[in-house]
């Protein structure tokens, strides 16, 4: 088949228009176009009068070389690309090693399932619950205020892109198309089948839930393992630094010359067991700031003007940066994470006497309100005193912000025009929060670093320039946002195992090589394969 990409029709086009298009594109006679189908749809909306959908399509069509022969030079039509996944192994019969991977997220899951795919049997591990118990240990947070440090938000199965937006697109390099991968291993598990075409697809919490079960019973009918509530406290290294096991909570120790490790970013104690037991650890940069709140209609109408509501585009997300001028942020980047549609700021916690906010959608995005962190890029600098310091400095502001809510994990919060004027807010104002289990009115400086607070002050009218009414004095902040990244980089080599403990392969995004769930799952898959290439000696 033959690609051909910038396809532009309007919104509202008839079912034929994609196939004239393609007709008139390529100067074909109707008799000569076989066949085609939708490889990528999306949309451009940088002229809110004429927003257009744009396609990418495969197309059969009956002399290749001839029509590639009339369009040479046309660097929008060629070969379709071959995304089909191959196996670099497959496991002998009767193999006695079986790998372990520890931690269920995005990451592990697809290590696991490689593994279970290729025959190795992989035995799973999770700190947490399964997905359907946590899921009701997460409520409990956020309905009653009652924190199960080791089954919430960030552990369990699932992991903490289960109580996400469920973004599935990434702008990693993918050579090797591993995301189509992941992508249509979802479909499998009952994700709708248009992710694998529309450029910006999700799934959101609930439909994740369904298919974090599928996965695990399609993993167990391979022959993998899962093991929940086992939490991984040490590592049996021998006098070469060669991994030859894992030791759980209560002394067990399983043997395995060959581990995952896709312990997510908030494996706080992990990581200090790591340090502890030398395993090779860089501090590394990540984000922190607040969440902003916003009607949906606001972002809507200003992306989408007088197309806002039509069921093509949907809820309306955005993405914003903006570089600090001179001052006390000076050279500072400002930007929105995690933006989520028609969605709520969730408690993302997991440990006690701390907030941490987070945002979250359904799949229909259809809450009142949008939702964002607004973080700023910090660096080492900023947190001197060793590779673990990112953590004692994220615990300092989480804990302000447990204190300024009232220390009953409700969450701080301000206006937006009381936060740019430097003045407490005593009330809310027109858009109400969505945070459970509550907010409580403060003056959010307290619970960031001055240089973070002078940053979000000055870009929020920035952002305001290109989202009117970004700034609005109603709009939200709710606080705080830590947990953008891992503080922390586990370091590996080009075979994907730690830099001075073999056997041992950091994963996904506690260990600084993903960042989402899409590229989360693509490590996972990189790693397994690696995994499976030491074992066999290939």
């Amino acid at each position: 088949m033959l690609r051909l990409t910038e396809l532009r029709l309007k919104l509202d086009h008839d079912d034929d228009a994609l196939r004239q298009a393609i007709l008139h594109r390529l100067g074909l006679d109707p008799a000569a176009l076989l066949g085609y189908r939708v490889a990528r749809r999306a949309w451009d909306a940088r002229r809110r009068s004429a927003i257009m959908l744009t396609y990418s399509v495969d197309i059969t069509v009956a002399d290749e070389a001839a029509l590639l022969a009339r369009h040479e030079g046309d660097r929008h039509l060629g070969p379709t690309p071959d995304t089909e996944y191959r196996f670099v192994a497959r496991a002998p019969a009767g193999l006695a090693r079986r790998p372990v991977v520890v931690g269920t997220g995005p990451c592990g899951l697809f290590a696991g399932l490689i593994l279970a795919q290729m025959g190795f049997r992989p035995i799973i591990l999770d700190r947490g619950k399964v997905v359907r118990e946590r899921t009701k240990d997460t409520w409990g947070l956020w309905r009653r205020g009652v924190l199960n440090p080791e089954s919430n938000v960030q552990f369990g199965e699932g992991g903490a892109g289960t109580f996400s937006d469920g973004k599935l697109y990434s702008q990693i390099s993918d050579p090797k198309h591993h995301g189509r991968k992941v992508l249509t291993e979802f479909v499998r598990a009952g994700a709708p089948e248009e992710i694998l075409t529309v450029a910006k697809p999700h799934i959101g919490t609930f439909r994740l839930v369904s298919m974090v079960e599928h996965m695990r019973a399609t993993i167990e009918g391979l022959g993998g393992e899962y093991r929940f509530q086992t939490k991984v406290v040490d590592l049996d290294i021998d006098a070469a630094r060669q991994l030859r096991g894992v030791v759980l909570e209560g002394g067990e120790r399983l043997a395995a010359d060959h581990v995952v490790l896709a312990v997510g970013h908030s494996a706080r104690d992990t990581f200090a067991m790591l340090d502890e037991r030398g395993v090779h650890i860089e501090a590394k940069p990540f984000s922190i700031g607040l969440r902003i709140e916003h009607p949906q209609s606001l972002i809507d109408r200003d992306r989408f003007g007088s197309f806002a509501g039509n069921p093509i585009l949907g809820a309306a997300d955005y993405k914003l940066v903006h570089h600090c001028g001179p001052g006390q942020a000076s050279g500072r980047s400002v930007y929105s994470f995690c933006m989520c549609p028609g969605g709520t700021v969730v408690a993302a916690t997991s440990e006690p006497g701390r907030v941490v906010t987070n945002g979250m959608s359904q799949y229909s995005r259809a809450e009142r309100n949008a939702n964002a962190g607004i973080v700023v890029g910090i660096t080492p600098a900023d947190y001197p005193g060793g590779v673990l310091a990112g953590i004692a400095f994220q615990r300092r502001w989480e804990s302000a912000a447990f204190t300024a809510g009232g220390s009953t994990y409700a969450a701080p919060a301000q206006l937006v025009g009381d936060f740019l004027a430097g003045r407490r807010s005593s009330a809310l104002g027109g858009v109400l929060p969505s945070y459970r289990p509550g907010v409580t009115m403060t003056d959010l400086s307290a619970c960031l670093p001055d240089y973070v607070v002078a940053a979000i002050r000055e870009a929020l009218p920035a952002f305001a320039r290109t989202l009117p009414g970004f700034a609005m004095d109603d709009a939200l902040l709710t606080g705080v946002e830590t947990r953008t990244s891992s503080p922390i980089r586990i370091t590996r080599d080009a075979a994907c195992q730690s830099l001075n403990t073999p056997g041992l392969f950091p994963a996904g995004e506690g260990a600084g090589y993903a960042g989402g769930i899409l590229s989360a799952g693509v490590d996972g898959i990189r790693v397994a394969e690696a995994v499976a290439r030491s074992m066999l000696g290939v």
